[in-house]
């Protein structure tokens, strides 16, 4: 039989984003992804055109949580016209937009960006950082409400 891995770091990594971080009670709903790219998972999902699609493009009051990891494909994300599982509350893994402080509440940039800047960004209600991060670090975000 052939060796498949011969080598284990020390250290594996906490999570990968859009890993549920908790086993603590959290909400999903399912929608259907209508963006071509599809959306990649720990990114944001937003109320699209379809009665019950979603998309990643942000916009005001249109926010519906973070798109859930799914063992069922075979990327790191749902492909358009595949079913999300979408966390709106829980605590699941993302990456930065920019540094972050933990407790700060978290907003979505015009190009998907997770990132605790007010200005100009779409609100994550409910949502905030659980841990602070550097730029382009996997961080942990909380909704418990």
């Amino acid at each position: 039989m052939a060796v498949v891995q011969t080598s284990y770091s020390d250290t594996p990594p906490a999570g990968f984003a859009g890993m549920v971080a908790e086993s603590e009670p959290s909400t999903r709903i399912s929608r259907s992804v209508e963006d071509g790219a599809g959306i990649a998972f720990g990114k944001a999902a937003f109320r699209g055109s379809g009665p019950r699609g979603c998309t990643a493009t942000p916009a005001a009051n249109a926010f519906l949580g973070f798109v859930a990891a799914d063992s069922a494909g075979s990327a790191d994300v749902v492909a358009q016209h595949g079913s999300a599982a979408i966390l709106t509350k829980g605590v699941i893994f993302v990456t930065t937009g920019e540094a972050v402080t933990a407790g700060a509440p978290v907003y979505v940039t015009s190009g998907g960006g997770i990132v605790d800047t007010a200005s100009s960004n779409t609100a994550a209600p409910g949502w905030v950082f659980d841990t602070a991060a550097a730029n382009g670090a996997l961080v942990r975000i909380a909704n418990r409400s």
